[in-house]
């Protein structure tokens, strides 16, 4: 049977995890005792559940992961919540020696399945070539349909269903750390006209140019979503690889401010829209593209992922009433951000 070594709180991290033994899992909840059972015995795969752990405090993971990497040859797999993917995806491109730290991660809450079918089987110590039968295979499957389930095929941005897990998971971290996060809704004006006029196939390229225009104004951490037809969403939070002293140094009160980066950041992807060379809508085309949008910041004008959304759509449908092409603030008397 494979064997698999699992660090840290695994009810966080798997949706079975009370079937760990069937699946052959040690389960240590402290990384230390977790080196020293991975250097007494032999595992095909150790998993490293991240949640619970100050993303400030990567340093001593990394340095947690290398002692782990120096006392096995087992594949070592992070188990990173949504939110935790930054640095997950840092750590797995941060090499040691030779070797990397670790061999990949995956997105929690997943399953011991999935886990354990990255796996690779092997006989007489030569790895069993890939079929459907084979776990490797069941694994690029299983990623595909991952992949399949959180993200928007047309723009290649994440889903509907990744952001609203994604805004669940953030907001039960900011309320313990008093972190910031704020919600932008948008959609493009008058999108019905392009589809209408030119077609389809550019209203298709509209979208992935809005995709590629927000995702480019964006910080790397931040998140952005299609969340139905020509709807958007973006989660702005706090810089995951920022140092907790300088997180309390600069922070604000967030339950009467909405974090200015977020508000620079919505500006300045209205300006690049708005100013946007699509050469298939023709000579006439460029430059008049617009958004209208909403901005909701946590916990000021909601504290779940519901009373977010709202918000945000209500100051959205707000901008859209007063003449469209600008970006609103839920419950400020000036609430244009064009004029702050």
């Amino acid at each position: 049977m494979t064997k698999v070594l699992l660090v840290g709180d695994i009810q966080a991290a798997f949706l079975d995890a009370g079937n760990a033994d069937q699946y052959g899992c040690v389960v240590h909840a402290n990384i230390l005792d977790a080196i020293d059972a991975a250097a007494r015995s032999r595992y095909d795969l150790v998993g490293v559940v991240m949640e619970s752990r100050n993303p400030s405090g990567s340093g001593q993971l990394a340095a947690a992961l290398r002692a782990l990497r120096r006392s096995t040859k087992a594949r070592i797999v992070l188990l990173a919540r949504m939110y935790e993917e930054p640095i997950a995806r840092r750590l797995a491109e941060e090499e040691s020696g030779p070797e990397r730290l670790v061999d990949g991660y995956v997105v929690c809450p997943t399953t011991l399945a999935n886990l354990c079918s990255r796996v690779p089987v092997e006989a007489g110590g030569v790895a069993v070539a890939e079929d459907r039968s084979c776990p490797a295979a069941l694994a690029a499957k299983i990623r595909h349909l991952e992949w399949l389930a959180t993200t928007d095929d047309l723009t290649g941005l994440k889903n509907r269903r990744y952001i609203r897990e994604f805004t669940r998971q953030i907001l039960e971290r900011a309320k313990q750390t008093a972190g910031r996060v704020t919600l932008l809704v948008f959609d493009i004006d008058n999108f019905k006209h392009y589809n209408d006029v030119y077609g389809h196939l550019t209203g298709d390229a509209i979208l992935k140019q809005a995709a590629i225009l927000m995702r480019r104004s964006c910080r790397p951490h931040d998140v952005v979503a299609r969340i139905g037809g020509d709807e958007f969403a973006v989660i702005f939070w706090d810089d995951p690889h920022r140092q907790t002293a300088d997180r309390q140094h600069d922070r604000r009160s967030t339950a009467t401010e909405h974090p200015t980066e977020a508000i620079f950041i919505a500006k300045r992807f209205r300006k690049e829209f708005g100013n946007a060379e699509l050469a298939l809508l023709g000579p006439e085309g460029q430059g008049v593209l617009t958004i209208s949008g909403g901005l909701a910041s946590f916990p000021r004008d909601g504290a779940t992922v519901q009373e977010l959304f709202e918000r945000a759509d209500s100051a959205l449908l707000d901008a859209k009433r007063r003449g469209k092409n600008r970006i609103y603030l839920v419950g400020q008397p000036q609430n244009d951000i064009a004029d702050m």
